[in-house]
Order: structure tokens, then sequence, then C-alpha cells
């Protein structure tokens, strides 16, 4: 991997220690810098689970992704920069509150002095890394997190009290997500597959192209902007994304 040319795209140098600190700046630039996006399924592209594959969307393409390709190539350069980084699986709460299928999300944990998550894969999430072991409520800027042990010595992740996913304890390889990828790729049942998205966090809020609909979220107050033509699609994708198409991903 080219980890200056990573570290380029994530507007870092390279950290001079392995640590917390480190890790926290890592996550925080990753989040601010690299979208939430799930642009190839509506652009005909496939979904390559290879980190040479990842690195040329993510880095020389300055493109996004889903959570596989966000925290399979995040774990990779974490690696590369000496930190003990691995991959597990969740099952994502739905919003009746019943579990997803096992590899419906991936996670990165960390072991430093401890283990932490790390995630810039979920979307709206934590900024920073969250303490694995911690038994009391984490403060995040994002929100107020909290693990509770779950069935199998798995750990289920609460924010602002409402649970998000479930992590089991076995490490898993980037490969291993690639059948639920695809699933999650040309499902119909599959919420990646009923439109396109693309996010990022703003300094106060979000800003989200969801089909030709932009909606910025400032201070909780959500504006909606329904965009005209294909070019001001363009424009937008370009414009506050950095993304630079030549056509407008399709819309089912």
């Amino acid at each position: 991997m080219d980890v200056a040319a990573y570290l380029d795209r994530l507007g870092l140098e390279r950290p001079a220690a392995v640590d917390v600190a480190a890790l926290r700046v890592l996550q925080e630039r990753h989040l601010a810098v690299v979208p939430f996006e799930n642009l190839s399924i509506h652009l005909g592209e496939p979904i390559v689970l290879d980190t040479e594959a990842l690195f040329d969307k993510i880095v020389r393409r300055r493109r996004g992704g889903f959570c596989y390709e966000l925290n399979g190539l995040f774990a990779a350069l974490l690696r590369e920069l000496g930190f003990d980084a691995d991959l597990k699986a969740a099952k994502v709460f739905r919003a009746d509150g019943t579990l997803g299928p096992p590899f419906d999300h991936a996670v990165v944990r960390v072991e430093l002095d401890e283990p932490w998550l790390a995630d810039v894969g979920f979307g709206r999430f934590s900024r920073f890394p969250l303490r694995l072991s911690a038994t009391e409520p984490q403060a995040d800027p994002d929100g107020e997190f909290l693990f509770l042990d779950a069935p199998h010595g798995d750990i289920d992740v609460l924010l602002d009290g409402k649970p998000q996913y479930r992590i089991e304890p076995r490490t898993r390889a980037l490969d291993e997500f690639v059948p639920t990828a695809f699933w999650q790729a040309t499902s119909p049942d599959s919420h990646f597959t009923r439109g396109p998205t693309c996010s990022l966090p703003s300094t106060h809020g979000r800003v989200t192209l969801t089909g030709d609909r932009l909606i910025v979220t400032t201070h909780g107050v959500r504006e909606e902007t329904r965009l005209s033509s294909d070019q001001e699609v363009l424009d937008a994708y370009r414009k506050e994304f950095g993304i630079e198409l030549t056509r407008v991903p399709e819309h089912p």
C-alpha cells in the first residue's frame, strides 16, 4: 500500500506514535474526508473487496464506499502504520429491534493498551474510537455510546440508548464479507439497492445527497433542496463530496 498517498487523501502526516491519540486523529479525518456512499451499486460498478481495488477506488479515484470497503481499507492502513487491527463482523439492529443477518456490517477492532472499536463505515456513528472494554457510557461529539454484553461473547453497541449493532468476537478476513456484500449490492431487500446515497459530516451537522435531494443538517435543523437537473446533481457530488462522476447514478 502507498501509505503516503492514503495519508495525503486524509490530509495527514504519518503519526509519530502508534497510540490512541493517533487513532483518534485518523478516524476523525477519515470520517470527515471519505464519504459513506453506495454509488457503485447504482453506477453498475462491481464491489470488489480487495485491498488493492479498494485503494484504487478510495484513494486514487477519491471515492467513498460502504462499510466493507471503508472499514476494510481503513484496517489495512492501520496495520501498515503498525497498529494491531483486525475486522469483526456485526449484525445491524433493524428499526423494529430485530437483528439483521451475519456479516451485515464490518467493524475494526484495534488492540492498544486495551481493545478499541474504530468504525468509519456506518454513516452517522462515533467521531472517535470507543473503548470496547468500557462498562460505563462513553461521551462522543456525535452521541453517547454504551457497550452491553450479549449472548455467545457478542457485544451490543448502543447510541443514545438505541441499539445499533451486535459485534461478534471472532476475527474475520475481508473476503469473508464477499457473499453478504454481494447480497447488499444486488438484493431488492437491501436498503442499499433502493437508491443512491452519499453522506459526509460537516462542521455542525451532516450533508447528504440522496438521488436528487440534497439534505443539509446544521445544528439539528434540516434543509432539503431538490436538484433540478443531472448537471446540478453532478455538481453537488463534486462540490460537497469531492467526487467526480461522468454520469448520474441510476435511481430505481
